[in-house]
Order: structure tokens, then C-alpha cells, then sequence
């Protein structure tokens, strides 16, 4: 199966998205799935959502991070992934709801794109909160204006056009006059916990999508392990969306520090 990268584009310093050649995978992919990726033949597989599946291609979006994201990033047009395993995980499935809020921190916007989309076609009103450090990290500012009814963007540093503060701010602000079904959150672990916390506080349900350490995406490596509801449960074939309530954010939170070397 050849997956050949049909386009490729730089969204910031380290984040890019590329659409690949993958019909078998758009035909079964909804939002809140993802793919396992492999550049080469003797390379790590390493996963990544599925920002969108259209024709004959999906979308990708990632940061480089380590070896296997900045040997991606070097590929491009014409040139050829090794491996793609997908669609992965649960897709994102919720009752039916009137109102939704995305909360998306840094890459995690990738995430937080498709359900937006997929919930503002199916006519729910749809607030979507992007946090980013500062404004050169910001990218599909203008996707975001088309997934939902209306937007936030955040920047940690000063700034004149967005406002400054972060998600957290943001989605206290917006509780203070709106009225929202379910949150959807992904970003950091400690993010997702206080928005979990604030959603709590205010009963409404708080769906989190975890990223944890994963290696095969088939539930065999046992690496994307997470305590839900005093269960152990695998990210990649249980989740990777979970009920944020339930969630033992301490214990991944120190789980991912005793194995990701960006913690430390």
C-alpha cells in the first residue's frame, strides 16, 4: 500500500500538516480517530489524529517533538510514508446536544478541529477555545471561524489582537453567560484536569481525549495504560476520549514523567 504525501504545510516554527494518500482509512474515519505512523521500515510507530479524511486523504497535523516527527517533517510531496495503521480508537459520540465547547491547547488544536466540524454539521452550537503561548505558535486560526459559532484564542504572552490568559480563563468566562451541554477538552494533563474540575463544578459532563505514551495503538504494548474509574483501561483501544470525572489525572500525570523525557 503506497502512502505518498500529496501536500505538505508549514503551520509554524515545528507544527505542520500534511494530507496522505490513504483511501482504505477515509472511508472508516470520524472524527476522534487516529492513525499509527511510520516513516521508514526500521522506524517507531507513533500516533497521530486524524484532522480530517476527505476523498482519497487524510490530514494529518503534528509538532516535531522527537526523531520520528522531525523525519517527517523532512519528507515531502511525492515522497512516501512506510506505514499508516488505521482508523484507531473510539471516534468521539455523544447523545444529542444543543451546545458544545472545544478546548484545545498548542498542537492539541488538531484534535479539537474534526469534533467541532463534525458537531457544527450536525447544527449543535459550537464555542472553540484555542490557547497557545504566544501568537507565532497560532495556526488554523481561520479553520477554527468555520468549525464553530464562535471562537476564543488565548496567548500566555501580551498581546493586542487575542486575548491573553489561557483556556482556563477563557471557559470561566464563557460559564459565566452561557449555557453548555458537554465540554470536549485536550491539551496537557494538568489542563484537562482543571477543566475537568470546572466542568464538575458546574455539572456539566467533561469529555477529555489523553495522549499518553503509546506504541503499537492495538492495546498489546500495554504503554497508553490509564487509571478511568478505578479501572485500568488502554488509550488506544478504550479511549482515546474518556469522562474526565473519572479520569486519575495524578497518576498519569506521574506516569508521563517517569517516561517522557520532555518532563524532565
Amino acid at each position: 500500500m503506497s502512502y505518498k504525501i500529496l501536500s505538505k504545510r508549514q503551520l509554524n516554527k515545528l507544527t505542520f500538516a500534511m494530507q496522505i494518500e490513504a483511501r482504505e482509512i477515509v472511508t472508516n474515519a470520524q472524527a476522534g480517530h487516529f492513525v499509527m505512523i511510520r516513516t521508514h521500515q526500521q522506524g517507531e510507530r507513533i500516533p497521530l489524529t486524524i484532522a480530517d479524511a476527505q476523498g482519497d486523504r487524510i490530514t494529518v497535523i503534528f509538532k516535531v517533538v522527537g526523531d520520528t516527527t522531525s523525519k517527517l517533517s523532512q519528507l515531502e510531496v511525492g515522497d512516501v510514508v512506510y506505514e499508516i495503521i488505521g482508523p484507531l480508537g473510539h471516534p468521539f459520540a455523544m447523545p444529542k446536544i444543543q451546545t458544545l465547547c472545544v478546548i484545545a491547547g498548542g498542537v492539541g488544536c488538531a484534535i479539537g478541529y474534526p469534533i467541532a466540524k463534525q458537531y457544527m454539521q450536525k447544527g449543535v452550537d459550537v464555542t472553540f477555545i484555542a490557547g497557545f503561548k504566544d501568537e507565532s505558535e497560532i495556526f488554523y486560526e481561520q479553520e477554527y471561524h468555520q468549525v464553530s459559532n464562535q471562537r476564543i484564542i488565548t496567548v500566555e504572552q501580551p498581546s493586542e489582537k487575542y486575548v491573553q490568559g489561557n483556556v482556563v480563563d477563557a471557559l470561566n468566562h464563557i460559564l459565566k453567560t452561557q449555557n453548555v451541554d458537554v465540554i470536549f477538552a485536550i491539551g496537557s494533563l494538568p489542563m484537562m484536569k482543571a477543566i475537568t474540575n470546572i466542568g464538575e463544578h458546574h455539572q456539566i459532563l467533561t469529555v477529555v481525549s489523553l495522549n499518553p505514551i503509546m506504541v503499537d495503538g492495538i492495546g498489546m504494548c500495554g504503554g497508553c495504560r490509564v487509571n478511568v474509574g478505578g479501572q485500568a483501561h488502554f488509550a488506544c483501544v478504550d479511549g482515546p476520549e474518556f469522562d474526565g470525572r473519572l479520569v486519575d489525572f495524578d497518576a498519569l500525570i506521574a506516569r508521563n514523567q517517569a517516561y517522557d523525557y520532555r518532563w524532565k
